[in-house]
Order: C-alpha cells, then sequence, then structure tokens
C-alpha cells in the first residue's frame, strides 16, 4: 500500500503529539511544536499584562473566583489526574504550597479529567491543600492565553499580588524550590538598576 506524501506527514505529526504525552506543545516555524521542558519564564513589573479573570466552580462544585485570592501572589497549577507528570510531580507541588503557606495562595486547574470523581482521587491521594478549578473541557486555560495552550499541562503560571502573570513553568516542575524560590522573585522583585548619573552619593 502506497501513501501519499501529506499522508505520511499528518501520520508522523500525529505519532510525535502522541509521545509528547502531558507536555505543551507551541508553535515554533518549521518543527510545528516544542514538549514543554520545565523552562521557566519571568516578566518585569512594566511587562505584565491586565489581571487574569478567571470564575468557576471547584471540585465540590463551589463558586470559585481568581480575583478572590488577589493581595498576595498566586501559583495556578494545571494538572489532570490522567496525567502521568502530573502524579509525579504531585509531592513536590504539595511540598511547595506548604512551604508557602501564607506567602502565596495556590489554585489549581484540572483538565480534560472526564469524572470529577478521579479528580477527586487525586487529590485525596496526594493530600492537595488548595481548591482547583474543575474544567473537563479545558476551556479554563483561555484566561491565560498567550501564556498556556491547550495542551499545557502540567505546568505552572504565578501571578503578582495584582492577579496579572508574573512568571510561567511550562512542562513538570523541574523541583519545590524552583517554586518557591520563583513565588519569593514575584513577591519581592529587584529593583531596576539606576540609569547613570542617578546613582545616590553618599554624604
Amino acid at each position: 500500500m502506497r501513501f501519499s506524501t501529506s499522508v505520511v506527514a499528518t501520520l508522523l505529526t500525529l505519532l510525535v503529539t502522541v509521545t509528547a504525552g502531558c507536555s505543551s506543545l507551541q508553535g515554533t516555524g518549521d518543527k510545528g511544536f516544542v514538549t514543554g521542558d520545565g523552562t521557566v519564564t519571568e516578566l518585569d513589573v512594566a511587562d505584565r499584562g491586565d489581571a487574569v479573570s478567571l470564575t468557576g466552580e471547584d471540585l465540590d462544585g463551589n463558586a470559585l473566583d481568581l480575583a478572590s485570592l488577589r493581595g498576595k501572589p498566586v501559583v495556578v497549577v494545571v494538572w489532570g489526574s490522567w496525567c502521568a507528570p502530573c502524579r509525579a510531580e504531585a509531592p513536590d507541588v504539595v511540598d511547595a504550597a506548604n512551604q508557602l503557606d501564607g506567602k502565596a495562595a495556590f489554585v489549581g486547574i484540572d483538565i480534560r479529567d472526564p469524572a470529577v470523581d478521579q479528580a477527586a482521587s487525586f487529590v485525596r491521594a496526594f493530600d492537595v491543600p488548595y481548591p482547583s478549578f474543575y474544567s473537563p473541557d479545558g476551556q479554563a486555560l483561555l484566561a491565560f492565553s498567550g501564556t498556556l495552550t491547550p495542551n499545557s499541562i502540567p505546568s505552572f503560571v504565578v501571578l503578582d499580588e495584582q492577579g496579572r502573570v508574573a512568571a510561567s513553568i511550562i512542562g513538570s516542575l523541574p523541583s519545590t524550590q524552583t517554586l518557591v524560590d520563583l513565588v519569593a522573585d514575584v513577591r519581592d522583585p529587584e529593583p531596576a538598576a539606576p540609569s547613570p548619573g542617578q546613582e545616590s552619593s553618599g554624604g
């Protein structure tokens, strides 16, 4: 059986997409995609956009509003109980949430879980201490357009006190400390270096 060049290309693309698993797929010119590798991106205060708005329901059916968490950094965790990397990194994520208790709020976005019971089992198994938006169709990720893609799982977004995207990790969490340090940077951003001639002079 012979296949046309276009059919072969399509089959190869599908194969690579499946192999990529839970990773984020983003446009990269001729390649068409790259897999998320835990790359950390931080935005200067001046480069942050508008506050992210997201409302919905948590895994228990209770109302959940991202705006209610403003006033401190918010770590948004994108996960799914079906995602092997999400399960592997869950202990580190929970550890970070516990270390940052009082310094940052955590909230999850559970995507593509067909039944809320599966997601609830994940939360119980790993003793997840924060609520999650239940978004089986992944629509909640649209609120983070420009930062996350529909396939950005696992991934993390850190919002500043005003609810603006300040940092992101696309792919699996490198370590608990990575997330702790990232939140610290968002809480206390380094001041801009003074321009020439603006250095304060001693008395």
